[in-house]
């Protein structure tokens, strides 16, 4: 009997599919639950799992958009294993013995090419050599056009002639959910009126109360004490003084949230993904931090599900684990703001009068300004600022040992 496997719905919204990779062959036996494919949607790439055992018999290129429902495979599934483990498409060919006849090659005259005929001298040959230029690319000013060692030397490579190195080139297809990304940026900077504000953050004492406790922490709980569970804390509560700033534009109308999905923005195999850490503002740290690490994990796996990278109300990007200094982030529609993290370095500050240095983090949060005002973005990011550089008061409650139940 012969199974037609149709594309499954990989969410709601989702009507099409590409199929980036097959990871079986035309013929091959596969196994139940065995992946055959790598299908991109415009959120995740997602991987397509055999529904029986059985001879394949593919029904898609690689590189095909197809429909939700359409059939891609079939599975023969009255086909046997084969013993040998080896699968049809394996079975060796015969090859069939043919007679060539040689043909006859007329004589050809080799061409001897001297210095006398108008080619370059042998110390000028050398000297081009090792320039890496063609001598047909130098005009000789020798006897009958001959190239001297001086032409060689005085000679100036033309910009546009290609060097000695290699000049290949690769076309490639971007894939669906690479394409959907695309889209998507140039969609914000064409349909928001997005505004970037700035500001620095001494990192001191977050620094302090790592180094005071990530030992514990990571003992006790399994996961480390990092900035993340800092950051992501400083910005539900920012959230919470300024609720415009974990709002939307619907159309005519706003809509706003009271409760806190965080976007971490992750690098994962297929690019940058977006998993949500839900609720973020009843977390604690351990429950930000372990949250994280479990949705990097499914990122980076190939395992992330298109639930899980939507519906957030803010986003967080780390360029910083990158070196990045500072950048402008875009908002992730249809949120209305993202908050961009760079790398920490040493820099000269102003504390208590005196000039010490400090690690310094610049931030940025980009925002909607048909939504989001001046005031509001600004007073927004200085409140992150207050937080994460008095976080024992304003993100523990004066309790460290509490806050970070140890």
């Amino acid at each position: 009997m012969a199974l037609e496997m149709k594309v499954p719905s990989p969410g709601e919204s989702i009507t099409e599919v590409e199929i980036a990779q097959w990871l079986v062959e035309d013929g091959d036996y596969v196994e139940k639950d065995q992946a055959i494919a790598e299908v991109d949607s415009d959120k995740a790439t997602l991987e397509l799992p055999a529904e029986a055992s059985g001879i394949i018999t593919l029904k898609a290129e690689e590189g095909d958009a197809v429909e939700v429902g359409q059939v891609v495979c079939l599975i023969d599934t009255d086909a046997a294993k084969p013993e040998s483990g080896a699968t049809p498409s394996e079975t060796p060919k015969v090859e069939e013995k043919k007679t060539v006849t040689p043909t006859p090659v007329a004589a050809t005259p080799v061409k001897t090419e001297t210095y006398a005929t108008g080619t370059a001298s042998p110390a000028a040959k050398k000297v081009l050599a090792e320039r890496g230029i063609d001598a047909s690319q130098v005009a000789g000013t020798g006897r009958d056009g001959r190239i001297t060692k001086a032409d060689a030397v005085n000679v100036k490579p033309s910009m546009g002639t290609p060097g000695p190195g290699s000049r290949g080139e690769e076309r490639k297809k971007l894939s669906m959910l690479r394409r959907k990304v695309a889209q998507r940026l140039v969609s914000v900077k064409n349909e928001t009126a997005m505004l970037t504000t700035f500001n620095e953050i001494d990192m001191q004492p977050i620094f302090d109360l790592r180094a005071a406790h990530k030992e514990a922490f990571k003992a006790k709980h399994g996961v480390g004490l990092g900035f993340m569970s800092f950051f992501t804390k400083a910005v539900t509560r920012a959230l919470q003084l300024y609720p415009d700033v974990n709002s939307m534009i619907d159309g005519d109308y706003k809509i706003s949230y009271d409760f806190q999905d965080i976007s971490i923005a992750v690098s994962g195999p297929k690019g940058l993904m977006v998993p949500v850490v839900r609720n973020a503002e009843n977390l604690s740290f351990r429950g930000v931090e372990s949250e994280i690490k479990r949705l990097a994990i499914r990122a980076r796996d190939g395992q992330i599900t298109v639930d899980e990278m939507t519906g957030g109300t803010f986003t967080i990007t780390n360029g910083g684990v990158f070196g990045s200094m500072l950048s402008t982030p875009i908002i992730n529609p249809p949120q209305s703001a993202i908050l961009g993290m760079h790398n920490i370095v040493e820099r000269p500050i102003v504390r208590d009068g005196q000039i010490v240095a400090a690690p310094i983090m610049y931030v940025a949060l980009s925002y909607d300004h048909r939504i989001i005002d001046g005031r509001e973005s600004v007073g927004f990011l200085v409140a992150i600022k207050e937080a994460l550089e008095n976080p024992t008061e304003l993100l523990m409650d004066n309790n460290v040992m509490k806050a970070l139940e140890l």
